[in-house]
């Protein structure tokens, strides 16, 4: 899958909205199974933190190889965040360890923002506008209950109908065609009220500015 066919996909779910607010530059969607690597209901939060790594790559100063989901594990393992045992395991990983990773391998901050259950995700859309305007780079979010990490690739504010645009990495499978991921939802607006009111949210935000910016 490549960035010029996501982007292609952002524009046309662009079309004729008004107040949107998207990821500034190309990157590469990581998902399951595209690099042949069997991750499979456990790696969505490592395939999201590749493909914001991809980003960096085209669009930030200090470009540095796309870790695999292991050499991802081994760089916690070095931070001392993770035991050895991490190692070669099918443990999930979340905002703050994306976070982690990314302050490693390209020395950006990123700023965690965090949703308690209960609150109404409406309070993080103005955050996510700013961050899209002023550095472009795109977002992970995690949380509990809903489990699915995912890439947040922009936001439409509209009051209570606001929506984040989502990339899913639980696609299985190598190349697909923009329609198969916009019919099939893995590129999709998703309105707030459809993420779990139970769940709380974690959110990195890399504190990366696109070089167009």
């Amino acid at each position: 899958m490549t960035s010029t066919l996501l982007s292609d996909v952002h524009c046309h779910l662009q079309n004729g909205l008004q107040n949107c607010f998207l990821v500034n530059g190309k990157y590469d969607y990581y998902h399951y199974l595209c690099d042949g690597f069997d991750d499979r209901g456990w790696g969505c939060g490592y395939r999201t933190l590749q493909t914001i790594c991809s980003w960096m790559n085209y669009n930030f100063d200090k470009p540095s190889k796309v870790p695999s989901i292991r050499e991802i594990q081994n760089i916690l393992v070095e931070l001392e965040d993770k035991p050895k045992s991490f190692l070669n395991s099918r443990q999930w990983i979340g905002s703050f360890e994306v976070c982690l990773v990314i302050d490693k391998l390209y020395g950006v901050p990123s700023k965690i923002v965090h949703v308690k259950k209960e609150d109404n995700l409406e309070i993080i859309v103005e955050i996510l506008k700013s961050h899209f305007e002023k550095f472009g780079s795109p977002i992970m979010m995690g949380g509990d209950v809903d489990c699915s990490s995912k890439g947040i690739m922009g936001v439409l504010v509209d009051g209570n109908n606001s929506k984040l645009l989502v990339v899913d990495p639980h696609y299985v499978g190598k190349q697909s065609s923009r329609t198969l991921l916009q019919n099939n939802g893995w590129v999709k607006w998703q309105s707030l009220n459809d993420f779990l009111s139970s769940s709380f949210y974690n959110l990195c935000l890399p504190q990366a500015k696109a070089k167009n910016k």
